[in-house]
């Protein structure tokens, strides 16, 4: 893995120069969230774990407020959210390699049109992945199964089989949701930075069953990412 982590990213930045250049950016949603991933960094004087706030047009502002503010050579959004079934298990992860704003179109009499088709720019952003890979297979070396895929970011949480049905029929490989990625990315794209969109599971998207959410196995899995990302960008 150390070979990967040396690699240079399309980017033109490696994780090695991510280390050297300064801090790491990490930004959740919510407090718990940022509590987490605290826990699981440790004492590490690399990482920043900011709020984002709730949903993209926040998670965006508040990005590019913390990337003008300070020098960061790499990008994180993270936190809890919907797993979808069969692609993300309750409790499990999943690192983005495609980052979409799910609901950024149009409705039409034949269907959703995303705002790529109506050409009004891209709906897709795409974390670096050489990172992806390595936090993926460092994952895999403590045991720790990580699923990758499309993780989309919603403006409205789905809450029925006919909208999961809709969004996996359309992006065929979406394996989570949440309400603050492209929001995150967005911003680290207008700074030329990496990103990555890191999800673990405390529910399956779909009809929401509040009883059926795990919120403790996920938060503890988002522990265990924070812990393993810092070895991935540290050692």
């Amino acid at each position: 893995m150390k070979s990967d982590i040396d690699t240079v990213l399309h980017s033109g930045v490696t994780v090695k120069d991510t280390r050297l250049a300064g801090r790491v950016l990490i930004m959740t949603a919510v407090e718990a969230e940022q509590q987490a991933m605290l826990r699981g960094i440790g004492d590490s004087e690399i990482f920043d774990v900011k709020l984002a706030g709730f949903g993209p047009a926040s998670a965006a502002a508040r990005t590019a407020a913390e990337l003008s503010a300070s020098d960061y050579g790499l990008v994180i959004s993270a936190g809890i959210g919907g797993g979808f079934p069969g692609k993300a298990d309750v409790g499990s992860t999943v690192i983005a390699d495609r980052i979409i704003a799910a609901d950024l179109g149009a409705e039409t009499p034949d269907g959703f049109l995303s705002v790529d088709e109506l050409g009004f720019g891209s709906s897709v952003i795409i974390p670096e992945p050489v990172l992806v890979q390595a936090f993926i297979d460092a994952m895999s070396s403590t045991g720790i199964t990580a699923n990758r895929g499309s993780i989309l970011t919603v403006t409205t949480g789905t809450g029925s089989a006919e909208r999961t049905a809709a969004l996996t029929t359309r992006i065929h490989d979406a394996a989570a949701e949440g309400m603050e990625g492209f929001g995150v990315a967005t911003a680290a794209k207008l700074w030329n930075l990496p990103v990555l969109e890191i999800r673990t599971i405390s529910n399956a998207v779909g009809p929401r069953d509040r009883a059926a959410w795990r919120m403790k196995e996920a938060f503890a899995a988002l522990e265990a990412a924070g812990a393993i990302l810092r070895r991935v960008i540290t050692e």
